[in-house]
């Protein structure tokens, strides 16, 4: 199995001009994606092999080369089918895609890194063919986790330029997924990052940093650093998990999204408690929780998430009187227990006796 990773060189070694120079280039790259955006929204997206002369040359008085004006209708293609895709359901909410002029992805037609090691960098972006005789080099400085993914994969010849950090990808090779019945379930929440069905629990100082980044005013630096802290924190829970992959073979999670949805208007939730789950980087914690099952192979996967702490795993019986804060009783059968650890056992009874979940059903599954 083929994994991608990237990482991010900052460009803060990079004089002044190379950025205001820099800057001019994203600029004028974005307003001629809008150009092909704009046709294409109107006129219909061709396929990228379809992108020949006549409508390479489209957009009138740019200074941009035929190789970047071409990327950049290529980055239009993709714009508008992510548009479409993303509102297929609410085409009533579609609106055409902007390009903001902030970013450039380009490959080795454009860009190369080229590795002139120097006493103060490790090498040199070498950007070329952009149109108006701008040709410049940009300083690159490694750092760990740059030289980590060297030696883990192969480096790819696509480059993700913007003006604060270029970011490098690579193409890992992991192995083959595992196959067994060693299967955990994973409930997600504020008091313990992670609980999991082998009744351990992660992560418990989690609503203390949720509740520092609340206590900081929005957009402050107070707030930027202590959402660092918490994001952080994710990385080390993760951490420990990597340990259990040894002798996983199956993570389950909650399928969570747009908790927030709506939540003021249905007056479903407190002010208080809208506020902690904005501040609750939860998207960030399944992100680099599926990208740690990947590195281990093991293989990941996620259930509906409605009343996984309400339902009984002795009995079945769905009360939400069963669960009353952290602790969880059955009002039928009487059966008791933290409330987060038995929504991570019933997530992951939901998957294995789902339809998903068939082939783990002809063995004994072990709760790891």
């Amino acid at each position: 199995m083929k994994i991608i990773r990237s990482s991010k060189c900052s460009l803060k070694f990079a004089t002044k001009h190379k950025l205001n120079e820099l800057q001019t280039i994203l600029l004028e790259y974005g307003k001629v994606c809008n150009i092909f955006i704009e046709y294409f929204w109107s006129n219909g997206a061709p396929s990228k092999s379809e992108l020949l002369k006549d409508i390479v040359d489209l957009p009138k008085n740019t200074w941009l080369s035929a190789r970047l004006r071409k990327i950049a209708a290529r980055e239009a293609i993709d714009m508008i089918k992510a548009t479409k895709e993303r509102w297929k359901y609410k085409p009533e909410k579609m609106v055409i895609p902007v390009h903001k002029g902030k970013r450039i992805n380009c490959s080795s037609t454009i860009a190369e890194l080229q590795n002139k090691e120097t006493i103060e960098f490790d090498a040199w972006l070498h950007i070329a063919s952009i149109g108006d005789g701008h040709i410049f080099d940009l300083p690159i400085k490694f750092h760990k986790q740059f030289n980590k993914l060297v030696l883990q994969g192969k480096r790819l010849n696509s480059y993700n330029i913007t003006e604060k950090y270029v970011q490098f990808s690579f193409e890992i090779e992991t192995g083959p997924k595992k196959s067994g019945i060693n299967a955990i379930g994973i409930d997600t929440g504020i008091k313990a990052l992670a609980s999991l069905s082998n009744e351990q629990q992660l992560g418990l100082d989690t609503e203390s940093l949720i509740e520092r980044i609340k206590r900081c005013e929005y957009g402050s630096n107070g707030q930027k650093t202590a959402r660092r802290a918490f994001r952080q924190k994710i990385n080390e829970v993760v951490q420990e998990l990597m340990a259990h992959f040894k002798n996983i073979d199956l993570v389950v999670v909650e399928q969570l999204k747009n908790l927030n949805y709506k939540s003021k208007l249905k007056r479903r939730l407190s002010k208080n408690m809208r506020r902690s789950i904005g501040s609750w980087a939860y998207r960030y914690w399944l992100k680099r929780l599926e990208q740690a099952c990947e590195t281990n192979r093991v293989s990941f996967r996620t259930v509906a998430p409605f009343y996984t702490s309400q339902t009984c795993p002795s009995c079945g019986q769905v009360d939400r009187g069963n669960r009353v804060g952290q602790v969880f009783q059955c009002l039928k059968c009487g059966h008791t227990g933290n409330a987060d650890i038995v929504a991570a056992r019933n997530i992951l009874t939901r998957f294995l006796t789902g339809p998903y979940g068939a082939r783990y059903k002809p063995y004994e599954v072990k709760f790891v």
